[in-house]
């Protein structure tokens, strides 16, 4: 057997990557989906073949309009099985600040996102699920450098 037949037959996780964008203020930037009653940060699954900083900036560019290059990992992300979801690594850049000027040119993809609002950190919507609540408080705070150098989390908790 080569090596890409024993690769083949490992198992397989699915991955998703998102950045953490922030106002002036430092308020963070959350997404309304039209295809669940969750707040999500922008980003979206990695494809084939796709890296997740890859994945990252093509889903910014597709879901807000916005051609920005996101900068360093701020977290990876594991999540076990669960009734509801299947075993993924969530990856987490820091997008930036957005000025007024790019705030006032997201254009949102209508048949994906209803709207964007920016909130504090202490002041989250309640209809955020709590493992991405989790890592957004975790990676805010990596962000800020309050935590550990220790850019790896189970369910949004650095170890």
């Amino acid at each position: 057997m080569s090596t890409l037949e024993y690769q083949l037959t490992l198992p397989k996780k699915r991955m998703g990557a998102g950045a953490l964008f922030f106002n002036e203020k430092d308020q963070l930037l959350l997404v309304e989906p039209s295809y669940k009653p969750t707040w999500e940060i922008p980003g979206g699954v990695v494809e084939a073949h796709e890296s997740p900083q890859d994945c990252c900036q093509r889903e910014i560019e597709e879901e807000l309009g916005l051609k920005i290059k996101v900068g360093r990992l701020l977290c990876v992300d594991y999540n076990p099985t669960t009734e509801t979801r299947l075993e993924s690594l969530m990856f987490i850049f820091d997008g930036g600040v957005l000025t007024d000027e790019l705030i006032a040119q997201i254009n949102l993809q209508p048949d994906e996102l209803l709207s964007y609002r920016f909130f504090d950190q202490n002041s989250l919507p309640d209809n955020l699920s709590p493992t991405l609540g989790e890592r957004i408080l975790s990676a805010w705070e990596q962000r800020k450098g309050t935590l550990p150098n220790n850019a790896y989390f189970e369910n949004g908790v650095s170890l």
